[in-house]
């Protein structure tokens, strides 16, 4: 079994005050439009390395512990991580179901925590851009929106190529993040421009490597 916990801090330090952060990040979502809630959100980053696999998957644990179902979707179709976090194969996914050769049934894999589901890239294909942009990754969408009351979407960076940007259509609401003292301030303005001119729905910047004051940590504690 892979060790994922230094990356699934909510999950091996539940009650850490990073832990604390994603929880508040998730209420912060629940509560953004209480007339349509979102169901539907993408998480992706401006470049690489920002941590948006780490944050989405986190916040998929946070959502799991309500008790709402949730399914965590791997759209990076050129470097998928979400199988290795949560740690199940990536042998089928994303790439089956589009190309209608797999059900959904047959492609959502359960995790080891309750209410939380994965849907695992699959084999990865030569053009990524066009297949999240096909109709048929529409009606997956909405299949998917009968199939957890929380579906979080994974993609590549925004500004490295379009896919954020195709999926960010398709979504209730699109997260970016940023990682404190690495992500040029440049990038962040470019991403979020890229995303508003496809009419995405850019919720707010989420910041990764902050450091946490050490008198909260003992408070959680």
């Amino acid at each position: 079994m892979v060790d994922t916990s230094f990356q699934l801090v909510t999950v091996a330090h539940p009650r850490s005050p990073v832990s604390e952060a994603y929880r508040t990040l998730r209420t912060n979502i629940q509560f953004y439009s209480l007339d349509r809630p979102i169901q539907t959100l993408l998480i992706t980053s401006p470049s690489p390395e920002d941590g948006k696999s780490t944050t989405l998957a986190n916040l998929a644990v946070t959502f799991a512990e309500t008790g709402r179902s949730v399914v965590a979707v791997d759209c990076d179709l050129r470097r998928p991580s979400l199988h290795k976090l949560f740690d199940v194969t990536n042998e089928s996914g994303l790439t089956a179901l589009i190309r209608e050769e797999k059900s959904l049934d047959e492609v959502i894999l359960p995790t080891d925590l309750p209410h939380l589901r994965v849907l695992p890239s699959g084999p990865l294909p030569p053009n990524p851009s066009e297949l999240l942009g096909s109709q048929r990754m529409e009606r997956i969408v909405d299949a998917l929106r009968g199939a957890a009351d929380v579906v979080l979407f994974d993609s590549p960076p925004t500004i490295s190529v379009t896919d954020a940007a195709v999926l960010g259509a398709k979504m209730d609401g699109v997260l970016l993040v940023v990682s404190v003292g690495k992500t040029k301030r440049d990038h962040v303005v470019r991403a979020k421009q890229l995303l508003e001119r496809v009419n995405a729905k850019v919720l707010g910047v989420v910041l990764n490597n902050v450091k946490f004051d050490g008198s909260l940590y003992r408070y959680y504690n």
